[in-house]
């Protein structure tokens, strides 16, 4: 007759391979959760710093006095309240002893040996923007800005402006506001990316870095080779600016937008003053070449975004150059 045994009910679990338990953390991937696991057994202690696939979340902003700092460095003055994260105070130029506390996000991260993909998720964007306006944008860094793409529009709120008879011909505000976007992006990338170096350098084996925020507002990527050259980069001197304004420099670039007042989309959908800019570093870009910026649009904004995209990609474009600020 067979006999139960109790070994058996106890040990089923510690029979499962290493690996299908790391399967499973991977797919967890969030850091806070991750981080109690360690706590169940010896064996998820060990295991735990093993995932490669990982989640950072910021739970709450807190706020800066200063309305400048708000739209572009608040949004990391407090990081993870329920992890007290509060980044590094800035150091000085050439200031190779970097002070960090304890509950830092670098600092957290030392947790994990494996990081290959890591995910960090902010709970706002930066950009303060007019009720009904939408701007939305992604920037692929390396050691600094690669390109960024920025789509902005706003849907009319009144049945006489989506029928056509209520509206300005130019509800956006303009070039002149449109520009503004645009550096706006550029200043909220920079600062992002900044803040991103020191875990950068510190996670050799990492290939995918992405920083989001939870309004789907704005994008950081890094790429395999992005990280690589970042990590190469740190060794050298950096650029005094970048200390004194908290964020990498942004290089000279070549911008180019594309508007159109009012643009009609399948479902009756209507969008007023629907913009596009492409912007890539100058060094990126070949003199006198006319840039195809379809694969480029297209890979920052699919989904809902993919038909107002491929539209304004067939509008004229203007050709804009701005140096590094």
């Amino acid at each position: 007759m067979y006999q139960f045994d109790d070994r058996m009910a106890t040990d089923g679990f510690d029979r499962l391979p290493d690996s299908l338990i790391l399967l499973v953390f991977n797919s967890v991937s969030d850091i806070k959760t991750l981080i109690r696991c360690r706590s169940v057994s010896k064996r998820f202690n060990s295991l735990v710093p093993q995932t490669e696939s990982l989640v950072l979340k910021v739970d709450c902003v807190i706020s800066n006095e200063s309305e400048s700092d708000s739209i572009f460095l608040a949004i990391f003055k407090s990081f993870l309240k329920s992890l007290q994260e509060i980044f590094h105070p800035k150091p000085p130029p050439h200031h190779l002893a970097k002070i960090r506390p304890n509950n830092s996000p670098a600092q957290i991260l030392t947790q994990f040996h494996r990081i290959r993909s890591l995910a960090i998720e902010l709970p706002a964007g930066d950009l303060k923007l007019d009720k009904g306006l939408t701007v939305k944008w992604r920037a692929v860094f390396g050691k600094t800005l690669k390109s960024c793409v920025i789509l902005g529009f706003r849907e009319p709120e009144n049945a006489a402006e989506r029928e056509g008879g209520g509206g300005e011909a130019d509800v956006a505000g303009g070039l002149k506001v449109r520009v503004v976007w645009s550096i706006s992006a550029l200043i909220a990338a920079s600062a992002r990316h900044f803040l991103l170096k020191e875990v950068v350098k510190e996670h050799g084996e990492m290939e995918e870095l992405v920083l989001r925020d939870r309004e789907g507002e704005g994008t950081v990527v890094m790429d395999k080779d992005g990280l690589r050259e970042c990590r190469e980069d740190s060794s050298h001197v950096t650029d005094d600016r970048s200390w004194e304004m908290s964020r990498t420099v942004v290089p000279s670039v070549r911008m180019r937008m594309r508007h159109e007042p009012r643009l009609e989309l399948s479902g009756g959908v209507v969008v007023e003053g629907a913009t596009l800019v492409v912007i890539r570093a100058s060094v990126n870009v070949k003199d006198g070449a006319d840039v195809d910026d379809a694969e480029l649009a297209l890979g920052a904004f699919g989904g809902a975004y993919a038909e107002a995209v491929q539209a304004l990609l067939k509008c004229r474009s203007y050709l804009l150059e701005m140096n590094s600020f």
